[in-house]
């Protein structure tokens, strides 16, 4: 975390942060912390695969800013109804669901592009 506040700096709350995997948990916790402008979250690791149980969403709630949610319905990393019921902690969150997409968004890197952009326009 304290990486990433340097290398955004003082413009954190003007900034979109985010990021994939692990990258997006990070920058969530910053944003649960010192709300940013927005916050993209790509392929976010709810729970370690096949430990459902186990959810790393606790700090949802705190996040203030409006984020980008996007998950393929098959990441073993997300359990799409986890997933779904967890975004609801989140007051200003889009959630976009890719069919047949699993841990890695590449296939729909386009519309993963655009859809950031959109977000990331409307702030």
């Amino acid at each position: 975390m304290p990486s990433l506040r340097d290398q955004v700096g003082v413009e954190l709350t003007e900034s979109v942060i985010g990021g994939h995997s692990y990258g997006g948990r990070v920058a969530s916790m910053v944003a649960a912390e010192t709300p940013p402008a927005g916050l993209v979250l790509l392929s976010y690791p709810l729970h370690r695969p096949g430990h459902a149980e186990e959810l790393r969403s606790d700090h949802w709630s705190n996040i203030a800013c409006p984020v980008l949610l996007l998950s393929g319905d098959r990441d073993q990393f997300a359990r799409i109804d986890l997933l779904q019921a967890s975004a609801e902690r989140i007051a200003r969150v889009q959630l976009h669901i890719y069919p047949g997409m699993g841990h890695g968004l590449q296939r729909v890197a386009d519309d993963v592009a655009d859809r950031i952009a959109g977000f990331a326009r409307s702030l």
